[in-house]
């Protein structure tokens, strides 16, 4: 499965944003301490768990993975501690946990926000004593694992509701990794373009990968990318899988799979438009603490993106769309390097 490689080139990055993050990486991996992955989806959290396992001591160990919000609370705990044979209906035979399955090896917990607060609790009497028992069993086991979470939500903030165990957190933030967005990261966006178009054309036992003209590349670069690196794999990939002059470059980028003139309609998704659209984005409420820049800067450049793409890319137009001049236009996407220093109408 492309990505399940803990050496996957989707790692590949050169920005400063994400070569701090590999930096980071390699000083915390061979501390036998717990890690926290914090990222947006699709940024590659499960690949870093990885990089953290196979750089560690422990890199000959199993690297055991779980993904919280994919079970219901018993089956999350039964799949954690494990169940005893007889210790509720179906339960035939005994079922190892995996923190039992990962002892002296690694366990990646993802979407752990996601788990109750009666289960972060038992799993931070594993983090704390290095012990548990299975879900209608009285022995102790002993178990020796480090923990890797990740989530894509505010844990301090949803420690603050009380919805995730401050100790809990206290345990699992001895060293905390927060993976920048690929918006993030633009310099590293062609690069990983062609990594992951060539693969394509590899997979599709094609000969060569023309490349990408200038117009698709000017694309990809003002795309707001929402999905990350896994969304620009899957852009990329049904690129090239369509693309059938193979002599010519890819110039025809398809961002939304869904855009068809067929497409069924739902009333509850028609956004409002005009002054009405407005007033909904200025009447919203932030949560709060935030950080106000970031923010700012985040809708800037979501709406300038869309201006963009909305004006098939010339500039102009886009302008006009957004009650800006052209030059100031140009500023704002200089600002955000979200062109190259040529105008281009």
């Amino acid at each position: 499965m492309p990505g399940s490689d803990p050496n996957d080139l989707s790692l590949l990055g050169a920005a400063p944003s994400f070569a701090a993050v590999l930096d980071h990486v390699s000083r915390a991996a061979p501390l036998d301490r717990p890690v926290l992955v914090i990222g947006e989806r699709g940024t590659g959290k499960e690949l870093i768990a990885a990089r953290l396992h196979y750089l560690s001591k422990r890199w000959d160990r199993p690297l055991v993975k779980l993904n919280c919000a994919a079970l219901a609370e018993s089956l999350l705990e039964t799949e954690l501690f494990g169940h005893e044979a007889g210790s509720f209906t179906g339960a035939t035979r005994r079922h190892l946990g995996r923190f039992e399955i990962a002892n002296e090896g690694t366990l990646f917990l993802d979407e752990l926000a996601t788990a109750s607060l009666r289960i972060q609790e038992k799993i931070l009497r594993v983090i704390e004593y290095g012990e548990f028992e299975r879900v209608g069993g009285r022995e102790t086991i002993r178990t020796n694992v480090r923990i890797i979470a990740a989530t894509n939500l505010d844990l301090p903030g949803e420690a603050a509701a009380g919805r995730f165990r401050e100790d809990l957190l206290d345990r699992l933030a001895f060293d905390v990794i927060t993976l920048p967005p690929l918006r993030a990261r633009r310099d590293d966006i062609l690069p990983l373009a062609e990594h992951f178009a060539t693969k394509m054309s590899q997979e599709l036992k094609r000969d060569l990968f023309a490349g990408f003209t200038a117009s698709a590349r000017q694309k990809l670069l003002a795309h707001a990318w929402p999905g990350n690196v896994r969304e620009l794999r899957n852009v990329i990939e049904r690129a090239v899988y369509r693309h059938e002059d193979l002599d010519e470059a890819i110039d025809e980028i398809q961002f939304n799979p869904f855009e068809s003139p067929w497409r069924p309609q739902s009333k509850a998704a028609t956004a409002p438009s005009g002054a009405s659209a407005t007033a909904t984005a200025a009447g919203q409420v932030p949560t709060l603490p935030m950080d106000f820049r970031q923010a700012i800067e985040d809708t800037e450049v979501a709406w300038l993106q869309a201006a963009m793409q909305h004006a098939r890319f010339n500039q102009r137009k886009a302008a006009e769309s957004l009650s800006l001049t052209y030059h100031q236009l140009r500023g704002y996407l200089r600002k955000y390097r979200l062109v190259g220093g040529d105008d281009e109408d």
